[in-house]
């Protein structure tokens, strides 16, 4: 059983991993806005994100799980979990501002809680939970515009973002049904993901996008604290909150990184603040608080290292 431990014990870490998680976002824009393409901004977050999970691993003498069954589902978490929605949150920030992003990033949720619904057996839905979907399907509604229609480059930008979070609620119903219940490190599970979503972006990247470039010396420190410490320390800061904490408290750092990223988003990068981006921002987020039945939450669903020591630690975000 996992013993609770008092806020001073997990509140700082829980503070910086929702500005960790926030800040990807303003992150994300700065390497974008330097010319680095979509799939190379994923590549090299992955990269520098594997280089710092590695060195935890060498420094604590873990193994990376070798067994083929485990080595398939982590090709597939990874391309769910990581490659798959950081190319998308990454191409989607040509388009849309961070901030937008950072908002898109709450839905995930509410698409974990869809998946898990369809796929894990004992999650059935309840009213309470249908109310938490549709009143985050508003807001969703709302910070799309849908008023305006589907033309142009913001509705696809947020598609994408969309999109990305959906591949999230794959991701982390997969991680718990196969991937995140055996007796191997959290940290080691996090690692061999990261290697494969490494592998898969370092097989797409240069034919789609061609070979990389140098992006200047702000776009590269950009990624480099995006990989190393938004894909790599924030795993491990993830794991001791949930530990501190448990799963259900250290969920609720999704309710933050949308706050931290408009912050920076609009502090830093001057982006503008829609009314629409709020007002459904606010919408989304009480919907997966609403949608949480105690104890039985789409964040419990969404926290792969919820049965710590076991278990991925991997809550990928941004």
């Amino acid at each position: 059983m996992e013993r609770r431990r008092g806020p001073a014990d997990w509140a700082p870490g829980f503070v910086i991993l929702s500005v960790i998680w926030g800040s990807s976002f303003a992150l994300i824009k700065v390497a974008i806005e330097a010319g680095v393409a979509p799939l190379w901004v994923a590549l090299w977050r992955c990269l520098f994100g594997l280089a710092a999970l590695g060195a935890v691993c060498a420094a604590r003498r873990v193994p990376v799980p070798r067994g083929t069954r485990m080595w398939a589902h982590a090709i597939v978490v990874a391309a769910l979990l990581n490659s798959v929605p950081f190319a998308l949150f990454s191409y989607a920030e040509t388009r849309v501002s961070s901030v937008v992003a950072g908002v898109w990033n709450a839905t995930t949720p509410l698409t974990t809680l869809l998946f898990a619904v369809a796929v894990i057996p004992g999650e059935r839905p309840t009213y309470r939970r249908a109310m938490g979907l549709v009143t985050g399907f508003c807001g969703v509604l709302l910070v799309l515009g849908i008023w305006r229609g589907l033309d142009g480059g913001t509705p696809a930008g947020s598609l994408a973002c969309l999109g990305a979070t959906a591949c999230y609620g794959a991701g982390f119903t997969y991680t718990r049904r196969f991937f995140a219940g055996g007796a191997e490190s959290a940290v080691a599970l996090s690692a061999l993901q990261i290697l494969c979503a490494t592998a898969e972006l370092a097989l797409v990247a240069p034919v789609v996008a061609g070979p990389p470039s140098w992006p200047g010396p702000g776009a590269a420190v950009a990624l480099a604290v995006l990989g190393a410490v938004g894909t790599g320390l924030a795993y491990i800061i993830n794991l001791g909150v949930i530990r501190a904490a448990g799963p259900t408290v250290a969920s609720t750092v999704t309710y933050l990184t949308p706050l931290w990223s408009t912050l920076l988003g609009a502090v830093l990068l001057a982006e503008p603040l829609g009314w629409n981006t709020l007002a459904g921002g606010l919408l989304i987020v009480a919907g997966v608080i609403v949608a949480r039945s105690p104890g039985r939450g789409p964040a419990a669903v969404s926290a792969p290292g919820s049965r710590e020591p076991r278990g991925s630690g991997v809550r990928a975000r941004g």
